[in-house]
């Protein structure tokens, strides 16, 4: 699968910036995964945190998956990430290879990949004329980046990941 996420690499809005053009539930979904990451003493969020937010906090996003078993399949893996499975993530940056990682462009307190997936989720907010990126953008944006953590949790999950980037696609247009 190629990635289709799209990563502003310094000429456009400040991180700040980007996070305003949120909806509410967006913005508690990236509040939730700043927690999580200072919670489980990491230095950045990174993808596998926004998953986790996402899940939890979004029925949409639970909906675009293959059912309950599914989800709780994949939540039980992002629980296990502070006493065991996602250990080896531990003290490391999210460096999926998708995005150049250039010091000077670098979010404060975030993954490069996450980073991206933000610019990602607001690039397809703005596809479909939308002024605030929504869950579901997210989602797809996390989706499109085959090498980052929130990937590597959901092909342990066993989701099919280039269905649900199909389904994530056709979503699009079923967003304000």
């Amino acid at each position: 699968m190629q990635n289709r996420t799209a990563y502003n690499s310094g000429g456009g809005p400040r991180h700040e910036d980007l996070e305003a053009q949120l909806t509410a539930e967006l913005a508690s979904v990236v509040s939730a995964a700043r927690r999580r990451a200072t919670r489980d003493g990491d230095h950045q969020v990174d993808t596998a945190h926004l998953l986790h937010g996402l899940l939890e906090s979004d029925p949409c996003v639970r909906a675009a998956f293959d059912g309950g078993p599914q989800v709780a399949r994949l939540l039980g893996y992002l629980v296990q990430r502070s006493i065991g499975y996602g250990l080896q993530w531990h003290g490391t940056v999210e460096d999926s290879g998708a995005v150049p990682v250039v010091n000077e462009n670098a979010v404060p307190g975030w993954s490069p990949a996450a980073a991206a997936a933000l610019d990602g989720a607001l690039d397809r907010a703005h596809a479909r004329y939308a002024a605030s990126a929504h869950c579901l953008d997210l989602l797809a944006a996390l989706v499109d980046d085959p090498e980052s953590r929130a990937v590597e949790v959901l092909r342990r999950a066993s989701v099919d990941i280039r269905r649900l980037a199909a389904r994530l696609d056709g979503d699009r247009s079923g967003q304000e």
